[in-house]
């Protein structure tokens, strides 16, 4: 390609430097002039002065006529490209295209700039020695006097580098990302306001399964209810596999999630805070749904329970029946006693030899009794730790399944989604619970089949305290008689054996170890409901397990 004539005398780069700036003319505004300015210091600036500054410029820059033919490079152009001016001058700008940007592309830039506005875009251009590069270009139409485009002014910079960064960072992010969603595990990114930036496709499902409020949210509260604050820990530690129990959690009934946190900081990017550091902190929660694991470790329990409590019921029915019988003998030797507390009075001689027989009677009563209190098996002391009733209860049911359907009773389970534990003995909470079941069905079976067989069970948590009511749709209890039903062999049944009557007594001293309360619901009125409530264990903070 020939080199065009330029309608002014070229200097080594192919531009002009000899006639200065009119300091009575006023730019037009137009691309070719530089922007008006009405100040005298910009009117006696020399042309030199801004033709050093495009040559000094970092930035590529080219100059070429209306047919994209170069008039005009600086230095840095030679930089990028490796072309000097003896070089490239008068050739076309499309020597430095790699013909690998799609033509879309040049007809935008062509379209764009022939409607004097600016373009800018990226292109695929290739060196002199061959290496390709990634140009950030912008092209901008200079105006002659008349408004006409007279010349291109182009400004590139190679961006390859940047260019690989970004496509590194994008990459690393995707992967992490799709690393992320594969996870079997839902995860959430939290802030400082305990909004969700950034979850997977496991916690979405979860969104859709729990007809709840955002569930990480609704998981922080039911962890905070149990190891107290997570949020507000100056330290910022971190917590791992804290067990949440969630009832009716969707389609899958009862379920069970492990839900582990770890915090991190992120530097602000506002450029407000360029020079002084500012960070947020975010916490990332993984929430695990091990309900598998832990219904095959709850089958595996329930067979243990089922023998265990076997056992204790046939030591504890061993225990009221000695107890009974102690309580049997121990009437008529008071009246005993009393006979002969009476004749001591009298000093009736007598009646010497009647008193002497009732004091051997006495004595051998006596004996008896402590070869009985002797028999009297013992129950032994099991652990205190903090136990989940909603777990409890869910035990006992499912060890009365069968007596359920043999008697025809329909179980009402109404727990509270999330219970906080109380601090108790298993066992002992076991066979509580157990004992206030058997009373249900004995009730409904006194009933008969005149009345709907229902148990009604339910949880609730109320000014720290964690409710449950179990109630029946028997004959009922009197009102006078709400308190005798704790007394020792007292039994609203028609015909009660030796055992009956110690139930109840039985129930009380277990709440009454637990420092709960039980009373029986006056307001009920479709046939008995035990209200009892247990104070909430208190918060340990030391639960949570720091991170290094």
């Amino acid at each position: 390609m020939s080199k065009p004539t330029p309608d002014y005398p070229l200097g080594e780069n192919g531009i002009d430097t000899t006639e200065p700036i009119a300091p009575d003319k006023e730019s037009t505004g137009s691309a070719s002039q530089p922007v008006k300015n009405k100040g005298k210091q910009a009117n006696t600036l020399p042309l030199s002065l801004f033709v050093k500054a495009v040559e000094q410029a970092p930035v590529a820059i080219s100059i070429t006529d209306k047919k994209a033919n170069i008039l005009y490079i600086n230095d840095a152009f030679t930089s990028v490209t490796g072309y000097k001016a003896a070089e490239i001058l008068g050739a076309n700008e499309s020597k430095l295209s790699d013909k690998s940007t799609p033509r879309q592309v040049y007809y935008d830039l062509w379209h764009t700039i022939s409607r004097k506005q600016v373009w800018h875009g990226q292109l695929v251009n290739r060196k002199k020695m061959g290496q390709r590069y990634l140009a950030d270009l912008t092209i901008a139409p200079m105006l002659d006097e008349h408004g006409a485009v007279s010349h291109f002014i182009g400004m590139h910079r190679d961006v390859t580098q940047a260019h690989h960064a970004d496509q590194q960072v994008g990459n690393q992010k995707q992967l992490i990302e799709s690393v992320i969603n594969a996870s079997p595990v839902a995860m959430a990114v939290l802030d400082d306001s305990k909004r969700v930036v950034l979850d997977n496709q496991m916690y979405k499902m979860l969104i859709s399964e729990l007809d709840k409020k955002e569930p990480a949210l609704f998981f922080l509260d039911a962890l905070e209810q149990e190891v107290g604050s997570l949020w507000n820990n100056p330290d910022k530690r971190g917590f791992a596999h804290l067990e949440v129990r969630v009832e009716g959690a969707g389609r899958r009934g009862t379920r069970w999630f492990a839900c582990s946190g770890n915090w991190f900081i992120e530097d602000d990017t506002c450029a407000d805070n360029f020079f002084i550091k500012q960070s947020k902190d975010y916490l990332l929660l993984s929430i695990n749904d091990i309900s598998q694991q832990r219904r095959q470790q709850e089958n595996l329990q329930i067979q243990t329970l089922r023998t265990m409590l076997a056992e204790e019921e046939h030591i504890r029915g061993i225990r009221e029946t000695l107890l009974g019988a102690m309580h049997q003998i121990r009437q008529p030797l008071n009246q005993i006693n009393a006979a002969i507390q009476i004749m001591a009075q009298r000093n009736d001689v007598n009646n010497k030899p009647l008193k002497d027989l009732l004091s051997q009677v006495q004595l051998m009563g006596e004996d008896t009794l402590t070869t009985l209190q002797r028999c009297v098996p013992e129950i032994p002391e099991s652990a205190v730790v903090p136990v989940n009733l909603n777990q409890l209860l869910h035990e006992v049911m499912l060890l009365y399944s069968t007596k359920f359907l043999a008697n025809g009773v329909v179980v009402d389970w109404l727990p509270n989604p999330v219970l906080p534990s109380i601090l108790g003995s298993a066992n002992k909470l076991r066979m509580l619970f157990k004992q206030l079941i058997d009373n249900a069905v004995n009730a409904l079976n006194r009933a008969g089949s005149r009345r709907e067989r229902v148990i009604k069970v339910s949880t609730s948590v109320e000014h720290e305290w964690v409710r449950v009511s179990i109630a029946d749709t028997g004959p009922g209890i009197p009102i006078n008689q709400h308190n005798k039903v704790f007394e020792p062999f007292f039994t609203t049944e028609a015909m009660g054996g030796i055992q009956a009557g110690m139930g109840l007594v039985m129930v009380k001293e277990i709440v009454n170890q637990h420092n709960g309360m039980i009373a029986i619901d006056p307001d009920y009125t479709d046939g008995c409901c035990f209200n009892i409530g247990f104070p909430v264990c208190p918060k340990h903070i030391t639960t949570v397990t720091g991170h290094e």
